[in-house]
């Protein structure tokens, strides 16, 4: 198959095309490679990409209406996964209007690109942030998601509405992925794995929010790919064609003993400062993966203690040198 891949220089986005260039498919990957955080990343996540004769690279910003036009108008997809977004509940904090354009703009112009060429199947990327501070666990599908604590939340909540609008519209086989905390090599510099690991590598002190009681449902990045996967091939179809599932590990891990599992892969431990709840931010969050596994067979394999590792071991072992040569 032909498949867009939107944000293939982000960390999921990586890691999914090269999942579907390793089975044989054929991927254009599309980025504008902002510099949200350090661009050498995304550099050396496309470098990894184009090792591949099957993948195409394409700079372009979503929010560029025409152009994203013109791309669905020049070739035709079977799939198109989009993970393009811009990321992070803090940073909304400070530059609301980036989500406005990347997450509301942006998808917008990917369902008018869908709509006007249609694909067997439309995947996008919605998030467990959707789900604000709900306080029944697991967190299901079904529950409430209407009142966000953060505007990242808010317009992930938004793409399920619009998705559905033109799934149903439109007769577009559509899924949203609600992603849950998602970690693994090449991830986020923004996210609590990258940032604790930095810190203790470099004997540095950690910051620490409420205290250290929070509770989050860490995912191995591989264990994602294969949700993500087994789904293309299980577009939804009948009354609605229109899905939302979770992807998650399904089994929470306080935050004190994810960093504990930091510590026991560096041999080290920080110096820790505590602090408030961030604002924006949940205590915790945990997916019920009933109705993937229903849909998919979906088993999550890696646990946090091997996944740290892996980690740990790629930014000592991989990208220290890579940005240090």
């Amino acid at each position: 198959m032909k498949i867009l891949v939107t944000g293939a220089a982000g960390f999921i986005g990586m890691h999914v095309a090269q999942r579907l260039l390793a089975v044989g498919h054929e991927v254009r990957g599309l980025d504008n490679l902002n510099a949200y955080y350090d661009v050498r990343l995304k550099h050396y996540r496309l470098e990894a990409l184009q090792k591949n004769k099957n993948f195409e690279f394409l700079k372009l910003d979503l929010k560029e209406r025409e152009a994203v036009a013109e791309l669905f108008d020049q070739e035709r997809y079977d799939v198109v996964i989009h993970l393009a977004a811009q990321a992070g509940v803090r940073y909304s904090l400070e530059a609301p209007f980036e989500y406005v354009d990347s997450n509301l703009v942006g998808f917008m112009a990917v369902l008018e690109g869908v709509r006007a060429q249609g694909c067997q199947h439309l995947i996008y990327a919605s998030s467990s942030s959707v789900y604000g501070e709900n306080s029944k666990v697991p967190f299901e599908e079904d529950d409430r998601v209407d009142e966000p604590v953060s505007l990242y939340a808010a317009t992930k909540k938004a793409n399920e509405l619009m998705a559905h609008s033109y799934a149903n519209l439109y007769q577009i086989p559509t899924t949203g992925l609600r992603f849950f905390t998602v970690y693994g090599p090449a991830g986020r510099p923004d996210m609590a794995p990258w940032l604790f690991t930095e810190a203790i590598f470099a004997d540095q002190p950690i910051r620490i929010f409420n205290h250290g009681d929070m509770y989050r449902d860490f995912t191995y990045v591989d264990d994602i790919v294969d949700g993500l996967e087994h789904v293309i091939h299980q577009p939804p179809a009948g009354q609605s064609l229109h899905r939302v599932l979770n992807i998650g590990r399904g089994s929470p891990v306080s935050l004190m003993d994810f960093i504990g599992a930091i510590e026991g892969a560096l041999g080290k431990k920080p110096t820790k400062k505590f602090a408030d709840m961030q604002p924006g931010d949940v205590p915790r969050t945990f997916a019920s993966t009933e109705r993937l596994h229903a849909f998919t067979g979906y088993e999550p394999r890696v646990g946090v203690d091997e996944g740290v590792k892996e980690f740990v071991n790629w930014y000592a072992d991989t990208w220290l040198p890579h940005i240090k040569s």
